[in-house]
């Protein structure tokens, strides 16, 4: 994912802010921090699994540059939004088994003012499910299959203003 994210240039990442929901162990956001993104927000609701994500940032000397919200990935993107939060990169990988956090996430995104208008949706799903084309102006541009795990970006669809009417 982050060789198609930066397509040979090494610096890509450099100062990105990134979402990382759902966010399980924070491998995601943990790479990203690697790459040079400046801020991850990790987004899960597993006390457990936050508490992980807490431990693999300190053995690896990160101490700065993230924050974890322990919350539902749809609530947290909420507040985030009311905030004034936005990102560059949001990455999505629900448990497989929760299809409709998939479409809910997404349309939650597809409503909130949180992406940039170059920024990109990842979303890591199964290849027997297809987690929807389009939620509003957030459209798949690319999919990418891997054996049975396939990324589908999104990005927003760009408005163009209507000439006037003379």
């Amino acid at each position: 994912m982050f060789n198609v994210l930066t397509a040979g240039n090494g610096a890509a990442l450099e100062g990105t802010t990134w979402f990382d929901l759902y966010a399980g162990t924070g491998a995601v956001g943990i790479e990203a921090i690697s790459r040079g993104a400046s801020m991850v927000q990790f987004v899960e609701s597993s006390p457990r699994a936050a508490e992980l994500i807490k431990q693999n940032l300190l053995s690896l000397g990160i101490n700065a540059g993230f924050q974890i919200l322990k919350q539902d990935s749809i609530r947290a993107l909420r507040a985030l939004d009311s905030g004034g939060a936005v990102v560059d990169f949001v990455f999505l990988d629900p448990p497989y088994d929760m299809e409709d956090a998939y479409r809910q996430t997404l349309a939650t995104l597809s409503k909130a003012r949180l992406l940039k208008p170059e920024g990109v949706v990842i979303v890591e799903h199964q290849k027997k499910f297809d987690p929807g084309e389009a939620f509003e102006d957030l459209r798949r541009c690319r999919k990418l299959q891997q054996g049975d795990a396939v990324l589908s970006f999104y990005r927003l669809e760009q408005k163009t203003a209507d000439a006037p009417i003379e």
